[in-house]
Parts: structure tokens; sequence; C-alpha cells
């Protein structure tokens, strides 16, 4: 069967910007997918009607019965960046789909103020907390960012003065492409403007003000950017911990035992941003049975630019036989000597996946000596001294040892 669903960009001009091809094929749909303000674009159509209102699951489904026939999507600008195009490819086969592309806004904001794409931050607040700004603020950055609505503009200029980043400046591209475009320049610390249109794309060239702290994307971010109450997995052996969970595309972790959560968050920053093969871009899921350290997690991974951390309040390990999805990768921070722990993280592990754990404990220690004895794999002891005032001369004092654990499974 040849491909049965089309998805079309569009424009702000809306049909008037599309190609002829483009045009007939709208005309000629059975079932016509899309927005309100899209289907506002076609007044007339003797096509079937459906739109996202009952979210997007009900909406494939609905698709689904239309299979063979001529189904017509419309989506704004490339459906396969941050698009429906991309969602809908999750749920259908490649031989079901065309796609016609048109310049997204982020083309178009590239194009309007002519700064080169390949060397701008791309990130989308519509749909997700201005939060995952934290990961692309970095000093003389540029970066172009998905509205969410009209009010984003003035949020994301607070949200950057707070970071201490107010002497950026920002450019609200309105209405991109279309009869009613409009652009809006000023400064995070002095935005003073109103409520712009819905649809609007930001640009910011990110400027670091005097008391900004800037948070590097590599592992290793000093012990108190992350609220705790001493459960804490230290600078140094966070670097190392998470240089052995070793992040890649797509893949999903298990923290158990996370604390605040700094092993995951860490993780996730440092896992690369692109979605794997199938889809998916790299996941983690915090398990913490304390409500105090579990809402701590949550907030640490808002305030460091990963709000998309799962944090599961529940004990390990009865919880982890009906965990979901299955992991890539696990680390035990907490209950190493908890009966059965290791061994049910095991067996949940994807074949090929990596397992990393630590001990501070005699008891800890030996539990995982028994583990790599049955299992392979590798121990580490990290040692970590600092320097520290003794009465009026330096002396190093030693942190506790940590004994790690690293595995493969088979």
């Amino acid at each position: 069967m040849s491909a049965w669903i089309t998805v079309i960009g569009v424009g702000d001009d809306g049909l008037a910007g599309l190609a002829p091809s483009a045009r007939a094929l709208i005309d000629t749909a059975e079932l016509l997918v899309g927005g309100d303000r899209h289907q506002r674009m076609v007044a007339e159509t003797s096509a079937t009607r459906l739109t996202w209102a009952n979210g997007l699951d009900a909406a494939m489904e609905e698709m689904e019965r239309w299979r063979g026939r001529r189904v017509v999507v419309l989506a704004t600008g490339d459906p396969m960046y941050y698009g429906a195009g991309a969602n809908l490819r999750r749920r259908f086969d490649a031989d079901d789909m065309v796609v016609l592309p048109f310049p997204g806004a982020f083309s178009f904001a590239a194009a309007r103020l002519l700064w080169s794409l390949a060397d701008v931050e791309r990130v989308t607040i519509h749909g997700r907390p201005l939060e995952v700004l934290n990961l692309a603020i970095q000093p003389d950055t540029r970066v172009i960012a998905l509205s969410r609505d009209g009010d984003t503009p003035a949020q994301a200029a607070r949200f950057l003065t707070e970071r201490g980043f107010g002497p950026s400046a920002i450019t609200v591209l309105e209405n991109m492409g279309g009869p009613k475009e409009r652009r809006i320049d000023g400064v995070a610390e002095r935005w003073d403007h109103p409520r712009c249109a819905d649809l609007n794309t930001l640009a910011i060239e990110c400027r670091a003000g005097p008391d900004a702290r800037v948070l590097p994307p590599v592992p290793g971010l000093p012990d108190d950017l992350f609220e705790n109450d001493g459960q804490l997995t230290k600078r140094e052996v966070r670097t190392m911990t998470v240089a052995a969970l070793a992040p890649l595309p797509g893949q999903v972790l298990w923290d158990i035992g996370a604390g605040s959560g700094s092993v995951a968050i860490e993780w996730l920053r440092a896992a690369p941003g692109h979605r794997n093969a199938d889809g998916h871009a790299a996941r983690a899921i915090a398990v913490e049975q304390d409500a105090g350290r579990a809402a701590m997690a949550a907030r640490n991974a808002a305030a460091l630019g990963v709000p998309q951390l799962t944090i599961v309040q529940e004990e390990a390990p009865d919880v982890l036989a009906d965990l979901e999805p299955a992991p890539d990768t696990v680390f035990v921070g907490g209950g190493i000597s908890r009966e059965g722990l290791l061994e049910a993280c095991w067996r949940r592990l994807s074949p090929g996946g990596r397992m990393v754990a630590n001990a501070v404990t005699v008891e800890g220690e030996s539990r995982l000596a028994a583990f790599r004895a049955a299992n392979g794999g590798d121990l580490t002891r990290i040692a970590v001294s600092h320097a520290e005032p003794v009465g009026r001369l330096t002396a190093f004092r030693s942190a506790m040892d940590v004994t790690q654990y690293t595995g493969m499974k088979p």
C-alpha cells in the first residue's frame, strides 16, 4: 500500500504560501487533521475534520480507522522539527506517510536575524516547562526558543534576569511569514513590552551579568547547587559516576535511592540531546522512597534544566518489577545492603546494559564484592581529599572512600 497520510507544513500566510500540488492534496482529502487554527485556514472542504482536541493518541486512533484513504494533516512549519510529523512517525510506518515541509520557526528566525542556524541552541517551551532554558543559557550563546503563548517573552525575561543574565538581548518575532509579522526588541532586565501575539518565537543573545552563575553541561556541578539534606553524591564522585554510566542518545537510566537526584540530573544534562533511531530522547527515572527527598529531586531537576526527570516515590526493590520503561543503565546509590536490590536491578537491566553502584560502608562493599564474583564487572575505590585549615596552616582532610562497581550485562 502506498502512503495514505500526507503531512503538510503551513506557514502563517496559510494556504496562499503552499505549492499548487499541496493545495490539491488538501482539496481532495477525505480526512483533514489539524488544530483549530489550521482548520480555519481551510474554509470549505468536503473532508471530515479531525482536531487534536481529545489529545494526540485519540487522534491517531481515529486516523487508523481511515487507513488506506486520503488523510491530510496540517502542521506548523517543518512537521519533523518538534512537530506533528515527528509524533505521527512514532505511531505509523514510514511507508504510511509523506511529509511536505515548510520553513519552520527556527529557519525563519535565523533568516530574519542572519544567524547561522548551525551555531544556535534550539529549544521549545511549547508544551514544556520554562526551566528547559536552564540547559541552554550560557554566556555569549544564541538561543532560539519556540514560545508557549504571548506571555512567554515576559516570563523568559524574568527568568533570565533571575539567573543573572539580565543584560541578554531578546527579540520576539511574531507571526513570521504572515501579513501580521512583527519584530520586538529589548533587554531581559528592562523588558516592559505588553503581551505579545500567541504565535511568536524568541531569539536570545545570552549575556552574563556580574552575578551570573554559569552551569557548564559537563558533569561535576558544585554541591551547593543541589538542595539536599546530606544525602548527596559529592562532586568528584558524581563526576566519575556519570562518566561510568556513559550517557547515550535515547537511553533510559534508573537512579535507585536517588536522594537529591544529583546523579540522574547530571546524567540527563550530559546525555546527547538528539533522539535515537526509535525517536526517543534520553530519559531518567529517579526512585526515592522518602517524600521530602523526592520533592527536592524534582526541584533540583527544574532548577538545573532537566524538568523531564521522572520521580517515583516508592521503595526499591519492591517497585522495580513493574517499573517501565526498562533501563539501559542503572545507578544504585542507596540501599546497597538491602537484600535482593542489586539482583533485582540486574534482572530488569536490558541486555548489554550497564550497572554502576556506589558503597561507603563495609557492608555495602561486601555486597558489591559478592555481586561482582557472581556477575563479573570491575571494582574501583575512589578516594578524595580536600585542603582545609588546620589552625594557622592547611592540611588535606580525606572524605569517606567510595567503592564503585561497574558491570555490563551480557
